[in-house]
């Protein structure tokens, strides 16, 4: 993880993806959750416990975040863990005075990660002593278990972003469809030279 200005008690909130490229709900996320947080880092592990990168390098989808991000209160940074606790404990460990640290993601990705086997890893309970989750409705609200719903806030996001995603834009440049209204505006000559 880079080395970002972090003043003592900030709240933290960590976008963690493959941005493959990043999209406009990506951004809606990111803007939902400044509401519980002062900054937001999208984060790309090196390594993703469930997800392959492949085709753009990893270099390519940080700069085309920093192209597409318009807040100073947002930055893109690289992890060398996957799971959202090695995520939470990297930033712990570089910024000691950090304040709350939550992790946004959408209900599949929590659905996801609260059913997670995590072998040698604490279980979710454990793990969210450390972190809350924001979690953004994504064809559906997220109904956690009771015990878990203390730290899992929901993000209201001002439009439905239900059928954007990287997956759906990359599959639109393949087909030669219009993928424009997916990404922002500032990166769309370099998304189609990183994808076309």
């Amino acid at each position: 993880m880079q080395t970002i200005p972090v003043s003592a008690k900030v709240r933290l909130a960590l976008l963690p993806g493959s941005f493959h490229p990043i999209t406009k709900a990506h951004l809606a996320l990111a803007r939902a959750a400044l509401a519980f947080a002062d900054q937001l880092w999208f984060v790309l592990p090196r390594s993703f416990p469930h997800k392959s990168y492949d085709q753009v390098s990893l270099r390519d989808r940080v700069d085309l975040i920093r192209a597409a991000i318009d807040d100073p209160r947002m930055a893109a940074v690289i992890s060398e863990g996957g799971l959202f606790i090695e995520m939470v404990r990297e930033c712990r460990r570089r910024f000691p005075t950090l304040g709350q640290i939550s992790v946004v993601c959408g209900r599949d990705a929590a659905e996801r990660i609260i059913a997670w086997d995590y072998d040698g890893v604490e279980p979710i309970e454990e793990q969210l002593r450390e972190y809350n989750l924001l979690v953004a409705a994504r064809n559906g609200d997220l109904d956690p278990p009771p015990h878990l719903a203390p730290h899992i806030h929901t993000l209201r996001l001002a439009e439905d972003y239900n059928n954007i995603s990287a997956t759906a834009l990359r599959e639109k440049i393949r087909q030669g469809a219009d993928w424009k209204d997916h990404t922002a505006a500032a990166i769309h000559d370099r998304v189609l030279s990183l994808y076309g």
